[in-house]
């Protein structure tokens, strides 16, 4: 993965004057003007997505409104209490195999939760669909991420023309196709029964044009049952796993202020790495009366899966600028992902809800070869697969956090 990463970077600023004088001749789109930015419909698809800044989101809190009415009275009992589990799955690409392993050792050991709400942004956006769907699809989903290899994924395009021309360096037509075939209407119309039943299905895209992370309501959307709906289940799939540059950004037909515009959605992690629906949270003691539930009288256990390296490790980087774009860019990748299970941390405390991260070990360093390396895919999910079925001991405290004079991780 790492040589493929330098070629890349290595061919991306050899060419980026070039890029820069011709990009002109690439394809103009009719983006959505900076004034309708939030305000857009989606045809035949309404409440579907919001920003999760924007002012529209009451639409969004709806639907957890009718997860309270839609859930049975005896969901979610313990000891008397309403506690609500919720599964927050990170991005990772290869790594998150071992997310996926982790899944199938926790199910094994036995203490595995039917999750309330669920989200998952970039791969982990995939994985997020399997969770919701329980147990009973972990052999689909080990099959999936350990039995795919980089030409799955992507192909290559031819690099010049590609970085003059297009809009990635890379097509994801084989992860198209893999998407449709995996996420067929058998599979959706699962994903809409548990809709159903109170639970809510969360993933996140950016849209490039606006820079701001997207949640769509996936079970919503597989509940309408439509080929239409089908086609932008997939769709939103393989947008929150468009890598930008390296992949294609996806582009969403909307229409705002009776008009038609085009918006351009990639890599859901390009902005978050993990996410939680806070703002739709912010609503929820309204939500909770309004169906006879007292605010008091419910938690929350949020667990947080983040499919990386979560602590420093030493490398020599070598000094040219490939290596030092590409060692940058790990850096950066890490110190978000750290940033935002602080941001869950800090939501969870004041909210005296239940906090608990999971992370590949600090002893354990993939050494892929390509961008999907199937033999250390493998291994990756064999050391989740052991580390949940052991008992994992979750992380109570973000990665670093000193309490009582100890620190967290060493």
């Amino acid at each position: 993965m790492k040589n493929m990463k330098k070629k890349t970077l290595y061919y991306l600023f050899i060419m980026v004057p070039c890029f820069l004088s011709l990009s002109g001749c690439a394809h103009l789109r009719h983006s959505v003007p900076e004034d309708l930015t939030g305000k857009i419909t989606i045809a035949g698809m309404p409440n579907v997505c919001s920003y999760i800044d924007s002012p529209n989101i009451p639409f969004m809190s709806q639907s957890l409104i009718d997860s309270f009415k839609e859930e049975g009275k005896s969901d979610y009992i313990v000891n008397g209490v309403k506690n609500y589990p919720a599964l927050i799955i990170s991005g990772g690409v290869s790594n998150s195999a071992y997310g996926v392993g982790f899944l199938k050792g926790w199910s094994k050991e036995g203490s595995r939760p039917v999750f309330k709400i669920v989200t998952g942004v970039s791969s982990g956006g995939i994985v997020a669909i399997f969770a919701f769907l329980g147990k009973d699809h972990d052999d689909e989903l080990e099959e999936l991420f350990t039995s795919i290899s980089t030409k799955d994924i992507v192909e290559q395009k031819n690099i010049f023309l590609s970085l003059l021309f297009g809009d990635s360096l890379m097509s994801s037509k084989p992860l198209a196709k893999k998407i449709e075939k995996v996420f067929d209407e058998k599979l959706l119309a699962k994903v809409a029964e548990e809709h159903k039943k109170g639970r809510r299905l969360y993933i996140g895209t950016t849209d490039l044009d606006a820079q701001k992370f997207v949640i769509w309501d996936m079970g919503a959307i597989a509940s309408m049952g439509s080929n239409d709906s089908a086609k932008m289940f997939r769709k939103i799939v393989l947008a929150s796993c468009a890598l930008p540059i390296i992949a294609p950004p996806v582009y969403f037909p909307v229409k705002a202020d009776g008009k038609s515009y085009v918006e351009m959605h990639g890599d859901g992690a390009a902005t978050v790495g993990i996410f939680y629906i806070y703002q739709l949270l912010e609503n929820m003691e309204c939500a909770s009366r309004s169906c006879v539930i007292d605010p008091g009288e419910f938690r929350s256990r949020l667990y947080i899966l983040c499919c990386s390296n979560v602590t420093p490790h030493s490398q020599q980087v070598e000094g040219n600028l490939a290596s030092i774009a590409s060692r940058a860019l790990d850096t950066y990748g890490a110190s978000k992902m750290i940033g935002e299970t602080y941001r869950i941390y800090t939501f969870a405390k004041e909210k005296n809800w239940d906090y608990n991260l999971a992370y590949i070990p600090d002893d354990f360093r993939p050494g892929q070869k390509e961008m999907f390396d199937k033999e250390e895919m493998r291994k990756l999910f064999k050391r989740g697969y052991e580390d949940a079925t052991a008992g994992y001991k979750w992380h109570k405290t973000p990665p670093g956090l000193v309490v009582n004079n100890k620190w967290e991780i060493k």
